[in-house]
């Protein structure tokens, strides 16, 4: 087993979303080529914590603080993110507005994978949430997978779409690589 720790962000609060069960998805396929992960779901915040962890408050939620030290303990993340209104989710935002600034994912290795019920798989919204990575100096991969239609091709835990799951295989051989 590798060293390296991968962190799965589940970009999105929403309960039994599409982007959580993806999220196992790459978690399981991450595992079995020798890697640990762990799964970091914004569905478990603080509910206040864009009030009580961030800004002058930062630092003083503990509950806030283990998703911090989730993210200190991972040398990388795969963020899987929903589409919201042609872009990503707002929580997704505050969360990283909330992590310890500026370090927290400077030179962090990342992978983007984007979900959406239509076929576009969240295309704008990887390109948005890329310049903020890029802004807060973190190393995002270039190979970007958009999972479009999900509802027709992910269901019981697995992807019927070929394409797909090629496309994934791909990526992920390249992060660990990466």
């Amino acid at each position: 087993m590798s060293n390296t720790k991968i962190g799965i962000i589940v970009g999105t609060n929403r309960n039994d979303s599409q982007s959580e069960e993806v999220a196992k998805y790459y978690s399981k396929k991450i595992t079995e080529a020798g890697f640990e992960t762990t799964t970091i779901s914004l569905r478990d915040l603080p509910h206040d914590f864009a009030f009580s962890a961030l800004y002058s408050n930062a630092g003083k939620n503990s509950a806030f603080q283990n998703f911090q030290d989730k993210i200190d303990e991972c040398q990388k993340l795969v963020f899987v993110i929903p589409e919201y209104n042609g872009s990503y989710p707002g929580v997704l935002k505050t969360f990283i507005d909330g992590l310890r600034h500026p370090d927290s994912l400077a030179h962090k290795k990342i992978a983007l994978v984007g979900v959406s019920s239509g076929v576009l798989g969240n295309a704008v919204g990887l390109s948005h949430i890329d310049d903020v990575l890029s802004y807060l100096n973190a190393n995002v991969m270039g190979l970007r997978i958009k999972l479009g239609n999900i509802t027709q091709h992910f269901k019981d835990g697995d992807f019927s779409n070929p394409i797909y799951q090629n496309f994934i295989e791909k990526q992920i051989k390249k992060f660990l690589e990466f």
